[in-house]
């Protein structure tokens, strides 16, 4: 009745791999696909992986009581489906864009012997750059006690014999692209000669290693553990203190992976296997070259190569920054990201800092960027004399450094900051800001799909709702009075939220109620419809409920980006479901919950996703839009991408770059669809 979670997530990251084969995109945005689909993979082995392994390792019992049950083979199919796409990587790169790159007078030396008329450059860059960052490590006495590999980094495993003696020793070196960046380029005769860093020092090895006899060089590389693995309820100390030590240890976490070059003989696989205490299922062959997310950084400057530069649209209702909370006041606000301009939500918060009426601001954060223009104004409306709370989930992982730092920026400046919630994040997208008024207190809401991160507004499609609904004000300070306590309300007979969906109190049981009520138009021959977008749907009641749903006749239509554990279109089970992925230029990011048809439907926006995770160990808020205008949006929102001719697949589909080509030539995509009419409205 389910679909495995990380066979489906593999299935989405292959989906990137058909977009980088397919040529209706501008050469360098094929490379990103590759990146991604690179990067994704290496978080893949550093977050689930290990989970994976451990469950293999369980007996057959416990393993049947993991829901959905988990297969004691599930560490070897992702091997071999993880082999079948580094072999499907390694075709695109070299038999398609290596090629395209040589049209362009651009010469990638992928696998390619350095030509000796480079050798005079190559040996200036290698001596004069390279050689500093180098550091050898001639093993004496083991692998594991001699040579500590980081997570993710690059290295090489060389087999050297010292004179006549028959016995090999093995030495590694490392390749410093974290500091030289991976690439070199040449201009010669008008054409671009890029080379990658390995390649480079492969090249100069026997320099290196002078005293012996270079026999083998294999690259490799090591993926950790990432998981914290905090043990909040019995902490001694603070989980701020927590969490800085453990990022510390981060790096130095078990090996969950280890990557290997194409060709490396058993015998030093075994050798390494042995030495890291790594099993054979966590070992994977891979091609000449590893880290390959950094394919995105190629040294080429061609704008024809990449998209052109995207122009938000300005919202029709904005016309006036200085003025926004008397826009809001007139009408809600809907944007949606990156096709809006992200500079009303900067607006919002800035002139937060410095209205007179503002007595206080609450801001939930999970993700920032780096440069935060958001925690920024936050900064300037405490030194502004403004009550300024922010919950900070220091547990977002890959952002826990950032979080910390801007946690003590923002200490320092007198902002009240309250930390990570024991056993629970805070996913939630929300801020409030209160006003004291002559005519009247008037408070204004902030409730999104996404991050309150003005870098990744620019290429995640999201929703924000801004609007000063009183009724939805109160829950929201019913939630973050509760946050600052450093708790959730307890969940009783009466109902603490009366419009706003909270996770781990009133969430789950209104989507049931939402769904059961579809059920039961259906029966009175009523028109019933389900419309559900998220970025994975994985929580087996939920599946369970739609399962019930289609059933009972309802008509259920699903897009969802990447997990995706329910099975479709199922007789006597899901006949009545249907579901779809999108993948395109801009990353689908936003949850988007439909229920009935046409004018009365009920449409929520929010923060979560069907997952267990979302809805029982985190805090996510969704809510209700009421504004008839702004819920007809989202209904023709949702019907742009559901009617995508071109990157809107059914899953499971095996998609393949001819059938992307000859879409492309029908219409265009949902995203310059929903472009195309958001812009018309201006």
């Amino acid at each position: 009745m389910y679909i495995n979670r990380d066979i489906s997530w593999l299935n989405f990251n292959n989906r990137l791999l058909v977009e980088a084969e397919c040529n209706d995109k501008p050469l360098m945005e094929a490379f990103k696909f590759l990146s991604i689909f690179s990067s994704n993979l290496d978080e893949f082995f550093r977050v689930r992986f290990p989970l994976i392994t451990a469950y293999s390792s369980l007996d057959s019992a416990l393993r049947r009581k993991i829901i959905p049950p988990t297969d004691e083979h599930l560490a070897e199919k992702i091997q071999e489906i993880v082999d079948g796409q580094l072999n499907n990587f390694g075709r695109i790169i070299n038999e398609v864009l290596i090629h395209k790159l040589n049209n362009n007078n651009v010469i990638l030396y992928y696998g390619k012997a350095i030509p000796e008329q480079f050798d005079g450059a190559i040996k200036e860059y290698f001596y004069s750059k390279i050689l500093s960052f180098l550091q050898p490590v001639i093993i004496r006495k083991t692998l594991s006690e001699d040579f500590f590999p980081n997570s993710n980094n690059l290295y090489f495993i060389v087999s050297l014999q010292y004179q006549n003696e028959e016995k090999l020793t093995h030495a590694f070196i490392n390749i410093p692209s974290k500091n030289l960046g991976r690439f070199h380029s040449i201009m010669y005769q008008n054409v671009q000669h890029i080379f990658f860093l390995d390649d480079i020092v492969r090249k100069n090895i026997e320099y290196i290693f002078s005293s012996y006899t270079v026999k083998s060089c294999y690259s490799f590389k090591i993926t950790r553990n990432a998981d914290l693995n905090l043990d909040e309820e019995n902490l001694k100390e603070t989980i701020l203190q927590a969490i800085e030590k453990k990022l510390i240890k981060r790096e130095n976490g078990s090996p969950s992976r280890l990557l290997y070059e194409s060709g490396m003989p058993m015998a030093i696989q075994k050798l390494m296997a042995t030495s890291f205490k790594m099993l054979q299922e966590q070992m994977f062959e891979g091609g000449r070259y590893h880290n390959l997310f950094e394919l995105a950084n190629l040294p080429i400057k061609k704008e024809e190569m990449f998209f052109p530069a995207f122009e938000p649209i300005q919202h029709n209702q904005i016309t006036d920054y200085s003025t926004i909370f008397k826009e809001i006041e007139k009408k809600d606000i809907l944007l949606h990201f990156p096709y809006h301009s992200y500079n009303p939500v900067l607006a919002f918060f800035n002139q937060a800092a410095i209205d007179p009426d503002v007595k206080s601001i609450y801001v939930s954060i999970y993700r920032v960027a780096a440069e935060s223009h958001i925690v920024n104004a936050l900064i300037s409306a405490a030194k502004n004399k403004k009550d300024v709370t922010v919950f900070v989930e220091l547990k977002a992982r890959f952002d826990e450094a950032n979080n910390i730092k801007w946690s003590k920026e923002m200490k320092k400046a007198g902002v009240k900051i309250v930390y990570s919630i024991p056993g629970i994040k805070v996913h939630s997208k929300i801020a409030l800001v209160k006003t004291k008024k002559a005519h009247g207190d008037i408070d204004y809401a902030f409730i999104g799909t996404g991050n309150f991160n003005e870098t990744t507004a620019r290429f995640y499609t999201d929703h924000t709702l801004l609007t000063s609904n009183t009724e939805i004000i109160k829950d929201l300070n019913t939630l973050f009075s509760s946050l600052e306590k450093g708790a959730l309300p307890e969940k009783k007979s009466g109902k603490q939220f009366k419009h706003l969906l909270v996770s781990q109190n009133n969430m789950v049981d209104e989507f049931k109620k939402e769904i059961l009520h579809q059920i039961k138009l259906h029966k009175k021959g009523l028109p019933s419809l389900i419309r559900i977008k998220v970025n994975n749907l994985e929580d087996v009641e939920m599946i369970n409920l739609l399962y019930k749903a289609s059933t009972a006749g309802v008509k259920i239509k699903l897009i969802v980006r990447s997990v995706f554990c329910l099975i479709t279109g199922k007789e006597g089970l899901s006949e009545n479901i249907e579901a779809k992925r999108i993948v395109d230029r801009f990353l689908e990011h936003s949850r988007l919950f439909i229920f009935g048809e046409d004018d009365d439907a009920k449409v929520y926006i929010g923060s979560a996703d069907w997952m267990t995770r979302n809805l029982y160990s985190r805090v996510e808020v969704v809510t209700p839009i009421y504004d008839a205008d702004n819920k007809k949006e989202l209904l023709h929102y949702f019907s742009l991408q559901w009617n995508d001719a071109i990157k809107a697949h059914s899953i499971g589909e095996a998609i393949t770059t001819n059938q992307l080509q000859q879409y492309r030539s029908v219409t265009n995509s949902s995203q310059q669809n929903i472009y195309a009419f958001l812009a018309n409205k201006i």
